[in-house]
């Protein structure tokens, strides 16, 4: 009995043994996942399990947060030949009429109202704008109002049940922060992207009156524009604008809207109907050592004023051609873009202390700012 028992239990070993080895080596011998498809043809199938959680590093709760917020905006506009209505061209070509040139873009729901943040250059000019949400509704939009300082624009629909995204703190942001692009790329859909924070405070790109950029290496392509910059949790940190690109596609160096900006210019827009900055009637100019020795002011830093408005606040108050710009409202200014910054900030109407170096002395004029002029509509 007790050989027979030995006997056993070593069939039992040497049995378990080639099941592990099999099954780990060659499990589809064993017929496990084992299935046949409508031709035929076995295949493995992994169980059927519970939805998994998140793998480490994930994004996907931060998109699934954010996307639907995030909506595709398509433009459309006629345009006329420029030689339309020239006699010759109508003898030539006849009567061209006018054809219609289409846009794209994304936007970013703000508010259960159906605010839509935007950019200016996707809606400008626009004669129709059409937003399609994730869900596949569709809803034409009106202009509440375009900021071009900062090329942004508010949009609003007529929907219920609309997604809303959250609002971050972009000053919080920290170089190295990772970061998603959600928009809509070439007009492929609706495309996520990650990356990080490469710069904070981008200013003197040209690309618009106010610049206080968001760097980032998210891919941000054509159609990106207006989309969102978000962070690992879902909130919104800023509204993709621009590239810097020599192809037309990502290079790496996108650039954002901080939505501290993207908030002030909603809430100027939807209470005053625009937004309301100061302005003092000046030519400003980055300080150089000629422009320096031109004006006889001996100042290293600054910003020197190459012209003065007529009668305007800052020429009312004393200011002269020449003058070094130090200080305003006890902040240093070191830059043109810093300077029209701290301008645009201040209130109309109400008096503030600019810190001037003129020749080789300091002098504190008392401006009052009036509002500033809105752009001509290009």
């Amino acid at each position: 009995m007790k050989r027979i028992w030995l006997l056993f239990s070593q069939a039992v070993t040497v049995f378990v043994a080639a099941y592990f080895v099999v099954a780990t080596l060659q499990p589809d011998w064993l017929g496990r996942g084992t299935t046949r498809s409508g031709a035929g043809i076995s295949l493995l199938e992994a169980p059927n399990a519970p939805v998994p959680q998140p793998a480490a590093g994930s994004f996907s709760a931060a998109a699934r947060k954010a996307a639907p917020a995030v909506v595709s905006i398509n433009t459309s506009k006629a345009v006329r030949h420029p030689r339309s209505n020239d006699p010759w061209f109508q003898f030539f070509f006849g009567d061209q009429g006018a054809q219609a040139q289409a846009g794209l873009g994304s936007g970013v729901i703000v508010s259960p109202d159906g605010y839509i943040l935007t950019n200016n250059h996707v809606v400008e000019g626009a004669d129709e704008i059409e937003v399609t949400l994730t869900d596949s509704r569709r809803a034409r939009a009106s202009v509440i109002g375009t900021d071009p300082d900062t090329d942004l624009a508010i949009l609003k629909i007529e929907l219920d049940k609309l997604p809303i995204i959250v609002l971050g703190n972009s000053d919080g942001l920290a170089v190295g922060d990772q970061v998603l692009a959600i928009g809509n790329p070439f007009g492929v859909g609706q495309t996520v992207t990650s990356g990080i924070v490469s710069a904070l405070g981008r200013t003197q790109l040209g690309i618009n009156t106010f610049e206080n950029f968001i760097q980032t290496d998210a891919a941000i392509n054509p159609g990106n524009s207006g989309g969102a910059l978000v962070d690992v949790n879902g909130n919104l940190m800023g509204i993709n604008t621009a590239i810097y690109s020599r192809s037309g596609g990502s290079m790496g160096i996108g650039f954002a809207i901080p939505v501290s900006t993207a908030r002030l210019v909603l809430d100027g827009i939807v209470k005053d109907g625009q937004v309301t900055r100061g302005w003092i009637g000046v030519e400003p100019n980055e300080l150089s050592p000629e422009l320096a020795e031109t004006f006889g002011v001996k100042a290293t830093e600054g910003v020197i004023i190459t012209g003065v408005l007529q009668d305007g606040p800052a020429a009312l108050a004393g200011m002269r051609p020449g003058d070094v710009i130090v200080r305003v409202e006890g902040k240093n200014v070191g830059n043109v873009s810093e300077l029209l910054t701290a301008v645009a900030g201040l209130k109309p109407g109400t008096a503030a202390p600019f810190n001037v170096q003129r020749a080789d002395k300091m002098v504190e004029l008392n401006i009052t700012p009036g509002v500033r002029p809105r752009p001509k509509r290009r």
